[in-house]
């Protein structure tokens, strides 16, 4: 049951968008489409995942005064495979995303969880939080990016869904502030 716990907190309970408040950068800047949240919520969920596992093997081989710079060697690593393997593999995704990829490295909630669980957890409850808490931010960016698009362009995963004109604020910056804003006041409705 813990493990089950481990990985479903991450979706509402302790969700790292709605209720954690973290990685707001990409969560803001990405998320003009439901493909771009979908996507950046991928490659974060498999560096947390990955680090987590990683930073869990190695914690007792880490010198304390160099914890956070190692895990950052390590975040990093798992960064540029997904980095790498974007370009190849999804181009036009990748150019969206543009430098919020390599900003992963800094993302608040991966370096985190990585000092908070991983580094003081074994390693199948790093790997099961790390997965919990990535597919919870991953699915606060698409349901923030599907909703900006269905508003903002009245249509979903690029698909067009209604004639006419969305409203053109939700397209824009201000947009995702405002969807943020609704969605995270529904999440402390549905948590009460």
């Amino acid at each position: 049951m813990n493990q089950l716990q481990n990985f479903t907190k991450g979706f509402i309970k302790e969700n790292p968008v709605f209720v954690l408040l973290l990685g707001l950068c990409p969560t803001l800047g990405v998320t003009t489409s439901a493909i771009n949240g979908l996507g950046m919520g991928l490659a974060t969920t498999f560096v947390l995942v990955m680090s987590n596992l990683v930073v869990s093997l190695v914690k007792s081989l880490i010198p304390p005064k160099v914890r956070i710079p190692s895990f950052i060697v390590i975040i990093a690593s798992f960064v540029t495979i997904v980095d790498l393997a974007m370009k190849a593999y999804v181009p036009a995704l990748h150019a969206q995303l543009g430098l919020f990829i390599p900003l992963i490295v800094v993302n608040c909630l991966v370096l985190g969880r990585a000092e908070a669980f991983a580094s003081k957890n074994n390693l199948g409850s790093s790997i099961v939080d790390g997965l919990g808490m990535g597919l919870g931010f991953a699915f606060a960016l698409t349901l923030l990016g599907a909703l900006r698009e269905i508003l903002g362009s009245l249509s979903i995963f690029g698909f067009q869904i209604a004639e006419g004109d969305g409203m053109l604020v939700f397209v824009l910056a201000p947009g995702a502030f405002l969807g943020l804003a609704y969605l995270i006041a529904l999440t402390n409705k549905i948590k009460k």
